[in-house]
């Protein structure tokens, strides 16, 4: 769910003031999956603007005093890599401390898969950048509840609202509240002349059933 309908809506003019988000249609995007794409959301690119980070950690923030209750959170997890500097952050802004979960398990050292120190029993608010099919923000859910620790809340500034997405988080307890989402994003675009209305059908229909899009337009 979206924090905010008009907090959604200025976060989807900041990413594409930066263009975090890029359209490409005639060849489109492949994703490290193979999948295809005429949208690609990047991020990470937010860190390196100061007024657009700022604005976008403060929402964040909002979130979680207005949403969540900061009485909720005892600790920040950022999933890797991208969603660790947002998650910093804000963990910075609140004085909470802060863990990250890997991918995978490290396969030297001392094999962490979490990385830093989380007291049993803390509630933990997983961070994200982008939730696309929820893998990640799963697997950080799990990986926090293997060392005790609690998780109900996912916050993230976009998400696709893919249906394995919406699958999977509920298959593992775990609620989303997003900034914006990319139908939010698309519309924004086709407002600001970025997109023709052919093109925004083209995205809309990618967001319907991202597998299938080469088959359908």
């Amino acid at each position: 769910m979206i924090f905010d309908q008009k907090v959604a809506e200025k976060t989807a003019e900041l990413l594409l003031g930066i263009k975090a988000v890029t359209f490409r249609f005639d060849p489109p995007y492949t994703y490290t999956s193979g999948l295809k794409s005429p949208i690609y959301l990047d991020n990470r690119l937010v860190m390196s603007y100061p007024s657009v980070r700022n604005k976008i950690v403060n929402s964040y923030i909002l979130v979680l005093k207005k949403k969540i209750g900061l009485s909720n959170v005892d600790y920040i997890s950022a999933t890797a890599s991208a969603a660790i500097p947002q998650a910093a952050f804000v963990a910075t802004k609140l004085n909470l401390p802060m863990v990250f979960v890997r991918p995978t398990t490290k396969t030297y050292g001392k094999g962490n898969k979490v990385e830093g120190y989380l007291k049993p029993g803390s509630k933990v608010v997983i961070v994200e950048d982008h939730v696309s099919m929820a893998v990640s923000v799963t697997g950080n859910a799990i990986a926090i509840r293997e060392l005790k620790g609690k998780v109900k809340y996912c916050v993230a500034t976009t998400t696709y609202e893919t249906k394995k997405s919406e699958e999977l988080l509920k298959e593992n307890n775990v609620t989303p509240i997003v900034l914006t989402t990319g139908k939010i994003i698309v519309e924004q675009a086709f407002k600001k002349g970025l997109l023709t209305k052919k093109q925004k059908g083209s995205v809309d229909i990618w967001f319907q059933d991202p597998p299938n899009w080469k088959n359908i337009i």
